[in-house]
This record gives structure tokens, sequence and C-alpha cells, in this order.
């Protein structure tokens, strides 16, 4: 039997009765049972009006409050101004430096200070969260759309939607046709590479075979989705080898094998990288007390707009402006790069990319194109990097983006400004408003005199994505250093390491929301559910970041450094 036609007739075997029946653990049969109704294509039913108009929509969490100003020829100017390069958002990095210098030399980071809370990695760890929930491909940059009938792409859930696709049957092109269970891995550089089309055809085509083509927008989110392919792929010969009862029908197998890598990934979420987010203390309230504004019930889960555009875009403010990628890939020394440098990349989106650009933009491979997640991560071998601050200073590159990374091919290639064009389209609140609405202290218009001489009342009716920061850099923290031993770097005074009360709340409330509507998430389906896998030093019931690279093979031990 070809290994299509095996997993049909499995999936057809494992009926929700039948599984139910001998599945063992009854969360874990739940869920899988729950799984399976999606590789059936079993729907859930329409959300209640007042949410959003259709299941995937986008919706709101105050929908009561009026736009921060009404969108007009003068709003957008300012905005526009705002958010341009060298404007008031650029940290006006010294790129002639190089990208090195940039990291090891402290004087050229005075603008744009060090995070020492954060490894450089949570950026992409944030960053290939959002690609797991919300992708809006449709609503148009700066005309006012109500987001109540925008479609969001993705699942609003944790649930690696990003990287499973439609599973087997319905994403094939993403799983190995040999054993259909498991992923496709890309070969042809020095390590492991996402599957690309040049694996099928031949060609020197290098588009991404994955669920979500963002997630090969530079190279380390590539690294991410990679690790996650062997992950699971590593998951599905733990659950072949511990053989469950008997029970090894593919089916079963590929949703018990998706269920430890989810599992795994949303624990991440909560006892790691939320906290770095956003704060122990706001974690720890919202699980004891519950959500104060953002409450879907089980099954109606929709993605905020004030989350998606106002909020939890704070990740572009720490990203750098160049990073160390690895230790020995670039002729057995380090690899550095800037993140994006347009010189690299032809304004012709039309146009043959380089085959190995000297940025790190994703879309191509070669042997140097690899991570080396010792700089990202702490592995205890004092070569991690820490992120920049969360405040209103953005890293220079990220005001020219390569065409290539904006979904539509189309200016503005400033990041900035498009975050700011997007609370036109979804005529957002200010973040004075928020906070007024939250009962918190709002922030004053003296703390925003930058924004005054544009005379249209912004210094006290904000972009919330603009106040959000502005709002984490005047926040200080008590939170502890998790990188033992950063480079040097300026000091801080902690101020700008995790978000504030306003951008915490919302962050906070939005994920773990997203999780406690789930009926398949571990803190749904089995709250006092701990990790199983293995972690470095082979103790279980945690699980981190380190031990996640780890078990998926793509750590540094796996790359001999």
């Amino acid at each position: 039997m070809e290994p299509r036609e095996e997993f049909e007739a499995s999936v057809k075997h494992l009926t929700r009765r039948r599984f139910l029946g001998h599945a063992g653990a009854a969360a874990a049969g739940a869920v899988i049972a729950l799984r399976l109704d999606l590789l059936l294509d079993v729907h859930a039913a329409p959300l209640p009006s007042g949410l959003p108009a259709f299941p995937g929509a986008f919706g709101r969490i105050f929908p009561t409050l009026p736009p921060f100003a009404p969108a007009s020829d003068a709003i957008t100017a300012a905005l526009l101004d705002i958010g341009k390069p060298g404007g008031v958002l650029d940290a006006k990095d010294d790129l002639s430096q190089g990208p090195a210098a940039l990291i090891t030399d402290p004087a050229l980071s005075l603008n744009n200070p060090n995070n020492v809370t954060h490894t450089a990695g949570t950026t992409f760890m944030g960053q290939f969260m959002d690609h797991d929930m919300t992708f809006d491909a449709t609503s148009p940059l700066g005309q006012p759309t109500d987001p109540t009938t925008a479609r969001n792409a993705r699942t609003a859930a944790f649930d690696l939607d990003s990287v499973y696709g439609l599973g087997p049957l319905g994403s094939p092109h993403l799983y190995d046709p040999k054993d259909l269970v498991k992923f496709r891995i890309g070969f042809g550089g020095l390590f492991e590479d996402l599957p690309r089309q040049m694996d099928l055809d031949g060609t020197a085509n290098h588009t991404a075979l994955i669920g979500d083509p963002r997630n090969d927008e530079n190279i380390m989110i590539a690294g991410l989705h990679a690790a996650c392919l062997k992950f699971h792929n590593r998951a599905v010969d733990h659950v072949r080898a511990d053989g469950h009862d008997g029970h090894t029908r593919p089916a079963e197998v590929f949703l018990r094998a998706r269920l430890l890598t989810t599992w795994h990934y949303q624990w991440m979420i909560v006892h790691e990288f939320l906290p770095l987010f956003v704060g122990q203390t706001m974690v720890e309230d919202i699980l004891r007390h519950g959500p104060r504004f953002f409450k879907p019930k089980i099954g109606q889960a929709f993605i905020p707009v004030e989350f998606q555009t106002g909020t939890y875009r704070f990740g572009h403010s720490m990203v750098r402006p160049s990073y160390r990628v690895n230790l020995q890939g670039d002729n057995g020394g380090p690899f550095f790069g800037f993140v994006f440098d347009p010189s690299q990349h032809p304004e012709d989106a039309s146009q043959p990319p380089l085959a190995d650009p000297n940025d790190l933009a994703g879309g191509a491979r070669a042997p140097r194109r690899f991570v080396g997640w010792q700089t990202f991560f702490d592995f205890g071998d004092g070569q991690v990097k820490p992120n920049k601050l969360i405040e209103t200073t953005i890293s220079t590159p990220l005001f020219m983006l390569p065409l290539l990374t904006i979904a539509s091919h189309t200016p503005p290639i400033a990041l900035p400004q498009r975050n700011l064009l997007r609370h036109l389209t979804w005529s957002l609140p200010s973040g004075q408003a928020i906070a007024k609405r939250m009962g918190v202290s709002a922030l004053t218009p003296d703390q925003f005199t930058e924004l005054a001489p544009y005379g249209l009342g912004l210094e006290s009716g904000t972009p919330l994505w603009y106040y959000m920061l502005r709002e984490a850099g005047s926040t200080s923290t008590t939170q502890p250093t998790l990188v033992p031993s950063p480079p040097p770097a300026p000091t801080t005074t902690g101020v700008g390491l995790r978000l504030g009360p306003v951008g915490g709340r919302i962050v906070g409330e939005v994920i773990l929301g997203l999780l406690r509507a789930d009926p398949t998430s571990y803190l749904v389906a089995d709250p006092d559910w701990r990790p199983t896998l293995p972690t470095r030093n082979g103790a279980t019931g945690d699980f981190r970041m380190v031990d996640f690279l780890t078990f998926a093979g793509v750590g540094p031990a796996s790359r001999g450094q």
C-alpha cells in the first residue's frame, strides 16, 4: 500500500468513538480526537453576533472607543513622516561601520541600547508566534476597514498551523512522500534547510515549501521553522518507539507527534516567552484571576486588532540592526550580516535574487546560511547576545525593507510607516483612551512632545503602537537579568525591559486567551500536564527553548560548536 493510501485508511479507521475507546490518557485522547476532526475537515459552529462576522475574521477588544484620529490626508502625511527613514523613530544606526561593529562596539549603540534581560532569539520566537496566529493578507493599508469582516489567514491559536498546514492529506507537499507522518527537510547547505522547490524539480527556484511563506523572511525565522520540522520528526520517532499499546497506525502516530510538539511549544510560550514580554507578575495575575478585557469562549477565539497592530508589534523595537548568525559559517569564521540590506536585493521583485546575499534575508540556500543557536539562546557557553530595548527607537535596517519581504511587493518599505498606517486601516483607538478604559494612569502630552508640532493632537491621542513603545520605555521594572554573560553594552535604568501596563495587559490577555479558548491546548485539555520529553540534562517536567532546539537536533552540540 502506498504511504498516502495507508494514511487515508488510518484516518478512516480512527473514528472518534473507536479512538476514544482505546486512547489511553483521557486528555490526550480527547485532543487527538479533536485534531482528527481537522483532518476530516469538520468545521466549528458559527460565532455569535457581536464578535467577528464569521469564523476566522478579526475583531476588537474595545469596540466602543473612537479612532485615535479620523482618516485624512493630513493624518496620513503625519504618520508617514513619523515613521520615515531618519524620522523620530529611527535609531539612526551608523550602518557604514558594518554589521560586526554594531554588535561588538558599545559606542555605536548609545541611541539603540541593549536589553540584557532578553536574548537575541526572543525577537524571532515572538515573530514565529505571530505567524502562527495571525496573517492579514487582504485589508488595504491605510484605508479604513471593518476588522470583523476581514479574514485572518491563520487559525487564532497556537496550534502550529503555520508549520503543519492542512496536514498530510491537505498539504502533501509539506510531507515526506515516503513517510507521510514526517515533514520534508531541505538539505544542500552546510546543515538542514527549509524544503524548497529546487528539491522537487532540480531548478534554481528557492521558494520554500512551508505552511506560511513569511517564515522564510530571514535566516533566523527560517531556522526556527526548520527546527520545528525536525522536532516533529523526532517526536514521530519517539511515538513509534513508545508504541502506545500497539496503536501505530499512521494517523495516530502523526496526531500524537503533533500533540507532543504543540504542547511543548505552548509550555514555552506560557513559562518562558510571555514572562519576558509582559513580566511574570502580569502572567500570574491573568492565570490566577482571569482576564479583564479579552474573554473569548472555548472554540470562539479571534485576533483583536488592538493586539494584532497596536501592541504585539512591540517586537519590531527589539530587532538588532545586525546579527552574528553563526560562529563558523563564513569561511570558518563568524557570519555577520545586517538583518536586511536593500543593496543585496533587486528593486524589481520579479528579478531573480542573489544566490547568497550578504544580509540575513531568507529565500536563499548556501552553506553559510544556517543558525548557530548559541548566539540567540543561552546554552551556558557565554556566546549569547541580547535584544534591543522595547522603546521608540527602531533599528535603521527596518526602515528599508527589501520588497521581497513585503507580501504585496509595494511601498512603503519603512516598517514603522506600515505599522502606523495600519492604525488607519483598523480605526484603532489611542493609547490614552485604552489606558483610561483599563483604569491605569495614561501617559501625558509632555511625554510625546515630538508629536505636538504636527498640530493634530497626536501628543494626547497617540497611535497605540507608538504609545505602547513609549509606555514600555518609560516603565521601570525589577525583573532580574536572565542573560548571565551579556557583552559590554550601554547601561540601562530598568526601562524598556518589558511592556508597560497597557501593552502588557493586552498582550498577556490575548496570548493566554487564545490558549484558554483552544479546546486542544494543554491549558484546557490537561491543565496539570507537564512536559514529558527530556531536557538537555535528561530531566522532565520543564522545557525551555534550549531544550526544544536540542531535542530537534539543531543545538550547538549537533553543529560541533
